[in-house]
């Protein structure tokens, strides 16, 4: 039988070309997929890269802050110490206790005034007495130390400690009749609370 005369030649062909085809599409699909994946991968690892790149970044600013924050708790802790030791010295050394003795020294002078002033014969000693107690005064006065109002004010146990108690419907209870030792502060603080006689109910 001859190739033209056999009815399977056209047939055989067609099934050959067919698979042929068939195959190169496979083997185009293939490569296609080859380079998508090769592509996918790397794009992958392009994204790795901007993640770790941006994860060193964030670590770099980390240990920057770590480190400024580490300073600054250093400088506190520093600047915290330096404020108690200079509370302290202010304590120790400062003008609280120098107006505190500064006060007995004050109620001596008036002591002083007190048993000079029915003296009539030296004027000149009550005149130079009345001068140092007055530059004393004043120099207290510039440190900060003031007189705490009393006579003739309402009681008040934040500046005043009564020793005494006077019935009388001469004054509102609880007013003040006579002071009978100064008292001083310096700013909101009591050095010595003014020693008082209070009026009570008659």
């Amino acid at each position: 039988m001859t190739e033209q005369n056999n009815p399977f030649n056209g047939n055989m062909s067609e099934a050959l070309d067919e698979q042929i085809k068939k195959e190169q599409e496979q083997n185009s699909e293939k490569e296609i997929e080859k380079d998508e994946n090769k592509e996918h991968h790397h794009h992958k690892h392009g994204k790795h890269d901007k993640e770790d790149k941006k994860l060193k970044e964030l670590q770099e600013k980390y240990d920057t802050l770590n480190q400024q924050y580490v300073r600054l708790a250093a400088d506190f802790d520093n600047y915290r110490k330096r404020q108690a030791q200079e509370r302290e010295d202010l304590l120790k050394y400062g003008a609280e206790n120098a107006l505190k003795k500064m006060i007995e020294v004050l109620d001596n002078f008036e002591r002083g005034k007190k048993a000079l002033a029915e003296v009539q014969d030296c004027e000149k000693v009550k005149e130079s007495f009345d001068l140092v107690h007055k530059q004393v005064e004043d120099t207290l006065v510039k440190l900060g130390l003031e007189k705490i109002e009393a006579e003739g004010k309402e009681f008040d146990p934040n500046f005043h400690e009564a020793v005494m108690q006077t019935p009388t419907t001469e004054y509102p209870e609880n007013t003040i009749i006579a002071e009978l030792q100064k008292g001083y502060k310096m700013g909101d603080k009591v050095l010595r609370p003014t020693l008082v006689n209070v009026a009570s109910a008659g």
